[in-house]
């Protein structure tokens, strides 16, 4: 009796210790430079600052003004395509509004937010896209007379929203300090 009694004892002393607790859940935890902007000129009939994080490409040589903003560190462009407008502006504005529609089957949210620079001369829209789409952000920018210019985010993976929103956030600002900075010529 005296064994069952201390083997009892040792037991409950041996089990009062500190329950096992789940983890909280964790995140990525990513960190990227501050952005610095220089102007860049790229022989286009606009300017604009883009960050020193990324290259400036030409895309098309039938097309000049269709250029990259590539991200090699995050494995991202921008793509920029400049058009002319020729009596066509309800055209490209279309156009520059039915690509984001693209992405309404996988987008959780599709969130348009008007741009409007009296001084730049330069107005348009900016669409933030959320879930899982091919393009997290797009816009479209222009004077109403002579100039349009759109612009659409991707990354070279397969869309995980809640993996690259992160990059996505950042690149997004990036985006709005280019319409800010954009001046036609």
């Amino acid at each position: 009796m005296h064994r069952i009694f201390l083997i009892l004892t040792l037991v409950i002393i041996c089990s009062c210790t500190d329950s096992t607790q789940p983890k909280p859940s964790g995140f990525l935890a990513l960190e990227y430079k501050q952005a610095q902007y220089s102007r860049v000129d790229p022989d286009c009939p606009f300017s604009f600052e883009k960050n020193d994080f990324s290259d400036l490409e030409k895309d098309n040589p039938n097309q000049p003004c269709w250029l990259n903003l590539n991200y090699p560190g995050m494995n991202a462009k921008i793509y920029l395509s400049y058009s002319p407008v020729e009596n066509n502006l309800r055209e490209l504005l279309i156009d520059a509004q039915k690509l984001p529609e693209k992405h309404t089957i996988k987008a959780d949210l599709i969130e348009a937010s008007i741009y409007e620079n009296k001084t730049n001369q330069t107005f348009g829209n900016f669409y933030n896209v959320e879930g899982d789409a091919a393009s997290p952000a797009q816009f479209y920018i222009t004077d109403s007379t002579s100039h349009f210019l759109t612009g659409s985010l991707y990354f070279e993976v397969k869309p995980n929203y809640d993996s690259i929103l992160p990059a996505a956030n950042y690149l997004k600002n990036d985006m709005r300090h280019l319409m800010e900075t954009l001046e036609w010529e």
